[in-house]
C-alpha cells in the first residue's frame, strides 16, 4: 500500500473462504489512487488505525471459522494426493474474474496453484503425528498474521503433508518495517577524485599495453551474472510512510526470496501454538515433533538442458552452479554478491573468509615449497649429511633392548637426507615468515570483512535482542527479574547456581583432556613395544626400518583413536554445554564452539605434542635408560633426529584427516541422497516416471547440520592450526592446505546448491568466536616454533659448533665448511660392558668387524666411560642448552613485536572506504533532504490547483 496515496472509506465488504463466504462489518481500504483528490487531506493516523482494527477483525473472523467450520486441519477428507486444500482466496477470486494464470508458474513447484503466490517457506508433518492441536492453533494464529497457506499431500507418502506459506506484500512491508530490512532507494553516485594530465597519460599507456595481455582468466563472465540492483544503491531500512523513496519496479520482486524467507521465519518464531508464556515459536514445535522439518525452496533445478552461454540462466540456484559450484570455475573468484543474495550473509561470510584465507595461501606455500626446494638443492653439499652417509666406521648402540641390533651410522643416510630437506638454513626464516603471516592474514581479513560489511550493509546492523532459550525458561521460569534493555520481567539464574554449573563443566574438560593423555600414552605404551617386536620380525624390510614401521603404524591407529573421540568428545561438548544453561542460542553457540574445538584441537595435536617435545628426550643413556612403568624402555629419536618422525606424524594425520573431511561432506550426503532417490523408485515402479514438485525434491534432499556453518569452520581453524604452529618442521603445511582448499571451496557449494536444503538465510557482521580462536593459534604458532627450532631440530647444536668447537671457531662463520666434525662431536662413546642385563643386545656386534664390538656410538653430550665422572654432561651440553633458551627468548619477542607493530600499523578499516562512508553518509541526508522538499512542493502545487487557501508555511 502506497501510504500517500490511499484513503479509507466505512462500508462492507466480502471475505470469500474455501469453506463458504461470510460478510465481515467492519472498515474496507480503498486502494485506488486519487489522481484528483487533495493529498493533504489523507490523514496517515486514520490509515493505521483502521488496518489495525480491520486486522483484528479479520483475526476474529478466522478463529471464529476455524472453530464453525474446520474443527481439524488435518482431516484426511481435506487432501488427496496431488491435490491442495487452499485456505487462501486467491483461487476463487481468479477464476471468478476470468485472469489467466502463468502456466509456467503453475508447473515449476514454486508457486501456489494459482500461479501468482510465490511459496515462502515450506512445513512438513504427518497426518499421523498426534500433535494436532498444537498445529491447528498455530496454523490458525498463521492466518491471522495475514500469511497465506496451502496444504498437499507428498506424492510418495500420503502421510506426509506439505504446508505451503506465502507472505502477500501488506504482511511483508509491516514486517521489514519492524525488523529493520535495509532496501535499495536510490542509485550510488560514485566519485570520481580529479586526476592530473600526467596521470592520464600514464593510463592510457597502460591500457594500451594492457590490450596485448591475455584477459584476467579468474575473473567471471560479467555478463552472465544478473544485475544486483541492490549493489549499486543506497540503502536505507524500509518503510512504509516513506515507500515513494524507495525503487519498486515490482511489488512481487522487491524483496527478493531469501528476504522473504527469513520475513516468514521471523513470524513464524513468535506465533504462539498453545497458551501460556513459553508456549511460542516454530522451533519448540520442530523440537516436540509437531512438524517434521521446516525450510525454504530452492529456485528451481540447478541443471538445465540449454547451455548458460546461449540462453542463460534459469534461475539463481542455476547460476550459481554454473559460475560457482561447478568443477570447471575451481580457478575463478567467487561470486560472493550472488552467494548472499541467495544464501544470506552469514553463509557468504564464510565463503569470503574461505576464499581469503586460501588467497592468502598462496604466498605461505610458495615460501614453503622454496624452502624445501632450497633443502633439495642444497643437499649435495650438505655437509652433515654427508658425514652421515660416508660414516661407515662409526657403529651406533640399539635403539631397543635386546632384539634391536647393532648398526652403522650410514645406514641412516636416506633419513639423514630427508631430514635437510625440512631442517635446513631457511627454517628459521620460514618459520618468522609463518608467524608475520598469521598476523597479516588477520589484520587484513579485518579490512577486508570491513569492505564486505560495508558492501553488504552491515556496518550499521545490530542484532536484535535475543531470545530466551526455551530450556533456560523452563529450568528457571519460577525467579524472574526484569530486563535492563527491555523492561520486562525474564528468568533468571542465581550466581552460585551458575558458578557450581560451569565447575561442573570445567572439570568435565579437564576429565575429557585426561582422556586424550590417556590415549597418547597407549600410543607410546604401542611404540615401546612394536620397535622391539618389528626388530625381530622375519621380513627384512621391516626389520632394518623399525623405527620408521613403528612410527607410521602409530600414526595410522592415533589417527583411527582421533576419529573414534571426536564422536565422543561431540556427546560430551554437548551434555556439558546444556549442563550449563546458557541463556541465549548465541551463548549456546559459542560456548559449544569453544568446549569442541579444545577437545579437537587437543586430540588432535597432543600426538604431535609428545613426538615434537617429549620423544627422545627424557630416555636416559645407555646403561641406565629410563623406563615406563620401571619395564618398558622409551623410545629414543632415529640416528638421523627427531625431526622425521615429526614430519610423519603431521604428513599423514594432514592428508588422512582432510580425505576423511571431503569424503564425509560430500560423499556422505551423496549416498544418502541416491539411497533417497532408490528407495522412491522402488516404491513407485521403476516404469513410472513422476516429475516431483519442488518442495517435494528439496524435502528429499539432506537439511543442513544442525550446528550450522560448526563444521565447516571447525575444519578450517584445526587445518589453520596445522598450518602455523608446526610449520617449521613441515613447510609443504601450506602448501598441502592451499590444494585442499581450493577443492574445499567447491566441494562446499556443491553440497550447499545440490545436495542440501537450502538454508534460511541469516545475517552476520562477522565470523564470531572464530577470529579470537585464530588470534590465539596465532600467538601459540610463535611458541611452537620457537620451541621446535631450538629442541627438535639440530640448528642451534650445529650453531654452536660451527661458532664454537668446528674449524670455524673463533672466526665469526658459519658454512659448510665450518661443520667438517659435527657429526662425531655430537656423538657419545658407550662401553658395551656396561649395558643392563635386561637391555644387553643378543648379536655382540662381530658382523662389523669380524671381533666382538667394545664401543658403540649414541646422540648425546655425555663424558666417555673412563673419565673422572663416567656419562656426565660435557660442558658443550650446557652451550647447547643455553643456546636454546637464548634462542626461544630472543625468537618469541622478536616476532611479537614485529607482530604487534604490523597489528598497529594496518588500519582495520582502508582509507578509500572510509572516505566512502562519509560522502555516502553526506549524500543520505542530501538525498533525504531533497525528497521531503520536493513532496513538500508536490504538495503545495495540488492545492494552489485545487484552489484551497493556505498559510504562509515553509517553503
Amino acid at each position: 500500500m502506497e501510504a500517500s496515496s490511499s484513503g479509507i472509506t466505512s462500508g462492507k465488504t466480502k471475505v470469500f473462504h474455501p469453506e463458504g463466504g461470510v460478510d465481515l462489518q467492519g472498515y474496507q481500504l480503498d486502494m485506488q489512487i486519487l489522481p484528483d483528490g487533495p493529498k493533504s487531506d489523507v490523514d496517515f493516523s486514520e490509515i493505521l488505525n483502521a488496518i489495525q482494527e480491520m486486522a483484528k477483525d479479520v483475526n476474529i473472523l478466522f478463529d471464529e471459522l476455524e472453530a464453525v467450520n474446520s474443527p481439524c486441519k488435518d482431516d484426511d477428507s481435506l487432501l488427496h494426493p496431488g491435490n491442495l486444500t487452499s485456505t487462501s482466496d486467491d483461487a476463487s477470486r481468479l477464476e471468478a474474474g476470468g485472469e489467466t494464470v502463468p502456466e509456467k508458474n503453475k508447473s515449476n513447484g514454486l508457486y501456489f496453484r494459482d500461479g501468482k503466490c510465490r511459496i515462502d517457506y515450506i512445513l512438513v508433518y504427518r497426518k499421523s503425528n498426534p500433535q494436532t492441536e498444537k498445529r491447528e492453533v498455530f496454523e490458525r494464529n498463521i492466518r491471522a498474521e495475514g500469511l497465506q497457506m496451502e496444504k498437499e499431500s507428498s506424492l510418495i507418502n500420503s502421510d506426509i503433508i506439505f504446508v505451503k506459506l506465502h507472505a502477500p506484500w501488506e504482511v511483508l512491508g509491516r514486517y521489514a518495517e519492524q525488523m529493520n530490512v535495509r532496501m535499495p532507494f536510490r542509485r550510488k553516485i560514485y566519485y570520481l577524485p580529479r586526476r592530473y594530465k600526467f596521470m592520464s597519460r600514464i593510463d592510457k599507456q597502460i591500457s594500451r599495453f594492457r590490450r596485448w595481455l591475455p584477459k584476467k582468466p579468474m575473473r567471471l563472465d560479467k555478463e552472465t551474472l544478473p544485475d544486483l540492483e541492490e549493489n549499486d544503491c543506497y540503502t536505507a531500512p524500509f518503510s512504509q510512510q516513506r515507500i515513494h523513496h524507495f525503487i519498486i519496479h515490482n511489488k512481487d520482486t522487491f524483496f527478493n526470496n531469501a528476504t522473504r524467507s527469513r520475513i516468514v521465519h521471523h513470524i513464524l518464531q513468535r506465533i504462539k501454538y498453545e497458551e501460556g508464556k513459553n508456549k511460542i515459536g516454530l522451533n519448540r514445535l520442530l523440537t516436540n515433533g509437531s512438524y517434521e522439518a521446516a525450510f525454504p525452496l530452492h529456485e528451481g533445478s540447478y541443471r538445465s538442458k540449454n547451455s548458460i552461454r546461449t540462453h542463460g540462466a534459469e534461475n539463481h540456484r542455476h547460476l550459481l552452479y554454473e559460475c560457482w559450484a561447478s568443477w570447471g570455475v575451481w580457478y575463478k573468484y567467487q561470486p560472493l554478491d550472488l552467494v548472499r543474495r541467495y544464501f544470506g550473509e552469514k553463509i557468504g561470510l564464510y565463503f569470503a573468509w574461505l576464499g581469503w584465507y586460501t588467497g592468502m595461501l598462496f604466498p605461505a606455500a610458495f615460501i614453503g615449497l622454496f624452502v624445501f626446494l632450497y633443502g633439495v638443492i642444497t643437499l649435495d653439499h650438505c655437509q652433515v649429511s654427508k658425514e652421515v652417509c660416508q660414516a661407515t666406521d662409526i657403529i651406533m648402540c640399539p635403539v631397543c633392548d635386546k632384539y634391536c641390533p647393532f648398526m652403522r651410522l650410514s645406514d641412516s643416510c636416506v633419513y639423514a637426507k630427508v631430514t635437510h630437506l625440512f631442517d635446513n638454513g631457511a627454517t628459521v626464516f620460514f618459520a618468522v615468515f609463518m608467524a608475520v603471516w598469521a598476523t597479516v592474514f588477520l589484520e587484513f581479513w579485518k579490512r577486508r570483512r570491513a569492505v564486505i560489511a560495508y558492501d553488504w550493509d552491515l556496518i550499521d546492523w545490530e542484532e536484535e535482542e535475543e531470545e530466551i532459550r526455551p530450556q533456560f525458561e523452563a529450568k528457571y521460569s519460577k525467579k524472574e527479574r526484569m530486563n535492563p534493555i527491555s523492561g520486562k520481567p525474564e528468568p533468571y539464574q542465581a550466581f552460585a547456581d551458575k558458578c557450581s554449573r560451569l565447575i561442573v563443566s570445567a572439570s568435565g574438560i579437564f576429565f575429557m583432556i585426561c582422556v586424550v593423555i590417556a590415549a597418547v600414552f597407549g600410543i607410546v605404551i604401542y611404540r615401546v613395544v612394536t620397535v622391539s617386536t618389528f626388530a625381530a620380525f622375519k621380513w627384512a624390510l621391516i626389520r632394518n626400518n623399525s623405527q620408521v614401521a613403528t612410527t607410521g603404524t602409530a600414526v595410522c591407529i592415533n589417527f583411527c583413536i582421533i576419529m573414534l573421540l571426536n564422536v565422543l568428545y561431540e556427546k560430551v561438548a554437548l551434555l556439558l554445554t546444556n549442563l550449563e544453561q546458557p541463556r541465549t542460542e548465541s551463548e549456546w553457540e559459542n560456548s559449544f564452539t569453544l568446549k569442541m574445538f579444545l577437545f579437537q584441537f587437543v586430540n588432535l595435536n597432543s600426538s604431535t605434542f609428545y613426538i615434537a617435545f617429549f620423544l627422545g628426550r627424557f630416555t636416559g643413556h645407555p646403561g641406565a635408560y629410563l623406563r615406563l612403568i620401571n619395564r618398558w624402555r622409551l623410545e629414543e629419536c632415529h640416528p638421523s633426529g627427531c625431526l622425521i618422525d615429526l614430519c610423519m606424524q603431521m604428513g599423514i594425520i594432514m592428508v588422512l584427516k582432510q580425505t576423511w573431511n571431503n569424503f564425509m561432506e560430500l560423499g556422505y550426503p551423496l549416498i544418502q541422497n541416491w539411497w533417497t532417490r532408490r528407495k522412491v523408485r522402488q516404491e513407485r515402479g521403476p516404469e513410472r516416471k513422476i516429475s516431483f514438485p519442488q518442495w517435494e525434491k528439496d524435502y528429499n534432499l539432506q537439511p543442513m547440520n544442525a550446528y550450522g556453518l560448526f563444521d565447516e569452520y571447525l575444519e578450517m581453524i584445526l587445518q589453520f592450526g596445522f598450518t602455523t604452529i608446526f610449520v617449521a618442521a613441515f613447510p609443504l603445511a601450506p602448501l598441502l592446505a592451499l590444494l585442499n582448499n581450493i577443492i574445499e571451496i567447491r566441494l562446499d557449494a556443491y553440497k550447499f546448491v545440490t545436495q542440501w536444503r537450502r538454508p534460511l538465510a541469516s545475517r552476520a557482521k562477522d565470523i564470531g568466536i572464530w577470529y579470537g580462536i585464530l588470534e590465539g593459534i596465532g600467538i601459540l604458532s610463535v611458541i611452537t616454533n620457537a620451541f621446535v627450532i631450538a629442541i627438535t631440530s639440530d640448528f642451534i647444536p650445529r650453531l654452536v659448533y660451527a661458532y664454537k668447537y668446528g674449524p670455524c671457531a673463533g672466526q665469526g662463520e658459519a658454512g659448510q665448511k665450518c661443520m667438517v666434525g659435527y657429526v662425531n662431536a655430537s656423538l657419545s662413546v658407550f662401553q658395551i660392558s656396561d649395558f643392563e642385563n635386561r637391555s644387553e643386545p643378543e648379536s655382540d656386534g662381530s658382523e662389523f668387524s669380524g671381533t666382538p664390538l667394545k664401543y658403540c656410538r649414541y646422540r648425546d653430550y655425555r663424558d666417555p666411560p673412563h673419565s673422572l665422572v663416567p656419562y656426565g654432561y660435557t660442558l658443550q651440553f650446557w652451550h647447547v642448552l643455553a643456546a636454546r633458551l637464548a634462542f626461544i627468548i630472543v625468537f618469541e619477542h622478536l616476532v611479537f613485536c614485529i607482530k604487534h607493530l604490523i597489528s598497529y600499523l594496518i588500519p582495520d578499516l582502508p582509507k578509500d572506504l572510509r572516505d566512502r562512508m562519509r560522502r555516502e553518509k553526506y549524500l543520505i541526508q542530501e538525498m533525504m533532504y531533497e525528497a521531503e522538499l520536493e513532496r513538500l512542493q508536490k504538495e503545495r502545487k495540488e492545492r494552489k490547483k485545487n484552489g484551497k487557501a493556505h498559510h504562509n508555511e515553509w517553503p
